[in-house]
C-alpha cells in the first residue's frame, strides 16, 4: 500500500513527458485511478508567482546537515524572490513517520513474500521434504536485507504484537494522512529537503540498518499519506555531492508540482547535476 511507481529522468520536462506515458487509467490494475489523462507537459510554466509554499519546522529540526540546511534555505529565497508566499507549517506527528513506514512496509513485505515458498512461485531448491524445501528456497532466495524484514514484519503482525505495533501504526497513518490535508488547505505546496545527509558510500550502513533507514525520514511521509512529490537538484556539497530538494502536494496535484519544480530548475541552473562525462549525476 506503500509503493509508488515514478519516473527517475535528467530533469524537469522529461519527467513530465514520461508520467505522461506511465500515467492514466489501466482496467487491469485496480490500484490507478480512473479520470480523464492530462497532459503534464503543459503544467511546465516559468511562473510560481503567488504560489503558497509551506515549510515545515519538523523537517528542519536535529539530524539535518549543515550543507543540506543551507541549500534548502537558499531554494526557499529563491521561491521567494519568484514571486511564491513562504508560510510555515507544522505537521508535528511526522516525527513518527518513519517507525510507522517501516511497521507497515514490513508487515506487508512479510505477507506477501510469504507466497514465495517454492511450491507456487519463483525458485525452488529441491530437498526431500516440504519443510526442508521451502526453508531451503527461501533462506537461498532472499537476502540478508529481505530476511530482516520479513523477521520483522512476521513479528509485528504475530499473536500478542498486531494491536501494539501494525494496528497503532495504522492510526498513526492515518493522523499523518489528516495533517497533511489540513497543511493543504493552507497552501498548494510543501517544501523540504529530500535527505537529511547527502549520499553515503555503497554498503557504509550495511551493518547499521537503523542508520540506513533513518536516511528516509523526509520521504516516509507522502507514502503515508498517498500524496504526490518531486525531488530536484538545490546544489552541491563540499564533497561535491549532491543535495536534494523535495516538493509535496496534495492527491492529483503533479502538474502544481512540476510546475514549481520547472519554475525553480529554470532560476537555478547552477544547480543542474550533469557529470564530467555528460551524464546525470544520481
Amino acid at each position: 500500500s506503500l509503493d509508488q511507481i515514478g519516473p527517475v529522468t535528467r530533469d524537469v520536462t522529461d519527467a513530465a513527458l514520461v508520467l505522461n506515458a506511465i500515467s492514466g487509467h489501466d482496467t487491469k490494475d485496480s490500484t490507478s485511478i480512473p479520470g480523464t489523462r492530462v497532459d503534464y507537459t503543459t503544467a511546465l510554466v516559468n511562473d510560481v508567482k503567488n504560489l503558497k509554499i509551506g515549510v515545515p519546522k519538523e523537517f528542519f529540526g536535529e539530524g539535518l546537515n549543515s550543507e543540506v540546511r543551507k541549500a534548502v534555505e537558499e531554494a526557499i529565497e529563491t521561491y521567494k524572490k519568484l514571486g511564491a508566499e513562504i508560510v510555515e507549517v507544522s505537521l508535528p506527528n511526522s516525527k513518527y513517520a518513519l517507525s510507522a513506514y517501516y511497521i507497515i512496509a514490513l508487515a506487508e513485505a512479510s505477507s506477501n513474500l510469504a507466497r514465495y515458498d517454492g511450491v507456487s512461485y519463483g525458485m525452488r531448491v529441491p530437498a526431500d521434504n516440504l519443510v526442508d524445501m521451502s526453508t531451503k528456497t527461501r533462506t537461498e532466495g532472499f537476502g540478508p536485507e529481505v530476511q530482516r524484514r520479513i523477521l520483522l514484519g512476521t513479528y509485528v503482525l504475530s499473536a500478542g504484537y498486531y494491536d501494539a505495533y501494525y494496528l497503532k501504526a495504522l492510526k498513526v497513518r492515518r493522523l499523518i494522512k489528516n495533517e497533511f490535508d489540513e497543511a493543504f488547505s493552507k497552501v498548494d505546496l510543501i517544501l523540504t529537503p529530500t535527505a537529511p545527509n547527502t549520499s553515503y558510500k555503497f554498503g557504509e550502513k550495511a551493518n547499521d540498518p537503523l542508520a540506513m533507514y533513518l536516511e528516509d525520514i523526509c520521504t516516509v511521509p507522502a507514502n503515508l499519506a498517498g500524496i504526490p512529490g518531486i525531488s530536484i537538484p538545490a546544489g552541491m556539497s563540499s564533497s561535491n555531492l549532491p543535495i536534494g530538494l523535495q516538493l509535496l502536494g496534495p492527491a492529483m496535484g503533479e502538474e502544481t508540482l512540476l510546475r514549481a519544480a520547472f519554475t525553480f530548475e529554470q532560476a537555478r541552473p547552477d544547480c543542474q547535476l550533469v557529470a564530467p562525462t555528460g551524464e546525470v549525476s544520481l
